[in-house]
């Protein structure tokens, strides 16, 4: 009996729970527009559910659309508004969406496994998931379970996030109209971050394995001296990174390990094998000296245009590095300026005028 009744009141303590975070609520100010914040746990097809959070502008004089970044970087806050609505989103959020951010799988506060650059799944089996399926049951609950809306949802992210917004082209949910992955990778062998041609890149590899997979949020590897490059001297041979750090525990290094050459493993990682007749406007975003993902967007860019007959393909390049024009002026590149704040301008004119004119049919995009 006491056992039955504990369990009873677990039963109600989670249920409480689950309803608190539903609501709770919080009200904040993005410049002109006050939003009202909401975290939520979605449910995916297969049970596993993804912490997201929700920012509905307060006053709302006509149905808005959603506009989703998925990250696996944790959402990033600053007194308790996400980072993004106060910086790089300021002129998205003075326009009025609804804002959402998700923790993809087994990142942070989301449930499931943890698959770095998880690849396609098998759409022959029902039953499998991958990044796209996971965009697509997003944007199915939000337009069953969110109020308010217009019925259209655009995603946009860069890096990691953005191959995350290429990902929701794979299998684009109706609702999906537009896209605009930013600094994506294509291919990790050819041109993207951990190879280039099949030059590993040590340091970048190394340490964003450690990052994403030595724990369910961030972990920086703890190098433990200053001078990386004397640290992987001393290292000596490759497999003593098994050896001595990290123990056979991280997936990403092992397949570094163990797939020198670009065979199946690499190659199941292209993304762009999965692109085909993708019906979504989409606006490809690179910078001329981003060391990590430059290859990738033009290549995206490249593959969308072969089948791209309605001239909703766009690529836009800009003097910067990765992810630049997302968080500076632009203005300048170290000792380089350029006498214009090429970031602002692209944020302004050109990101936020991209969103608008798909999402709520304002303006005239050209």
């Amino acid at each position: 009996m006491q056992r039955d009744k504990q369990k009873h009141n677990t039963f109600f303590r989670q249920l409480i729970l689950g309803l608190v975070v539903f609501l709770t609520s919080q009200i904040l100010l993005a410049n002109s527009i006050t939003y009202e914040k909401k975290e939520v746990m979605i449910e995916m097809r297969d049970g596993v559910k993804l912490h997201t959070e929700i920012y509905m502008p307060q006053q709302i004089d006509e149905p808005l659309p959603f506009l989703i970044t998925r990250t696996p970087y944790g959402m990033g806050h600053k007194d308790g508004v996400h980072s993004s609505l106060t910086s790089s989103y300021v002129d998205l959020a003075d326009e009025g969406y609804i804002f959402v951010f998700q923790d993809i799988r087994g990142r942070y506060k989301s449930e499931g496994e943890f698959v770095m650059m998880r690849p396609c799944r098998n759409r022959h089996d029902s039953k499998t998931i991958d990044e796209s399926t996971d965009t697509y049951d997003t944007i199915e609950w939000l337009i069953k379970n969110i109020q308010n809306h217009n019925g259209k949802a655009g995603i946009l992210g860069i890096s990691y996030g953005g191959w995350l917004a290429v990902m929701a082209l794979v299998e684009p949910h109706p609702a999906l109209v537009a896209a605009s992955p930013q600094a994506s990778p294509a291919d990790m062998y050819l041109g993207d971050d951990f190879l280039h041609n099949g030059a590993l890149r040590l340091s970048p590899a190394f340490g964003y394995a450690a990052l994403m997979e030595s724990a369910k949020t961030n972990a920086p590897f703890k190098y433990d001296q200053y001078d990386t490059y004397e640290f992987f001297l001393e290292l000596g041979a490759l497999s003593n990174a098994n050896k001595e750090y990290f123990k056979d525990e991280l997936p990403s290094w092992n397949n570094f390990m163990q797939h020198p050459n670009y065979d199946a493993y690499w190659k199941k990682l292209n993304v762009d094998h999965n692109l085909y007749n993708v019906p979504v406007p989409v606006l490809n975003v690179a910078g001329w000296w981003d060391a990590e993902d430059f290859y990738g967007p033009l290549k995206i860019y490249e593959k969308l245009e072969s089948f791209d007959v309605n001239d909703q393909n766009f690529l836009v390049v800009g003097p910067w590095r990765h992810g630049g024009w997302s968080r500076d002026d632009g203005d300048q590149l170290g000792a380089i300026r350029f006498e214009n704040k090429t970031g602002e301008y692209f944020r302004k004119e050109i990101q936020a005028r991209w969103f608008a004119y798909h999402l709520k049919g304002k303006g005239d995009w050209s």
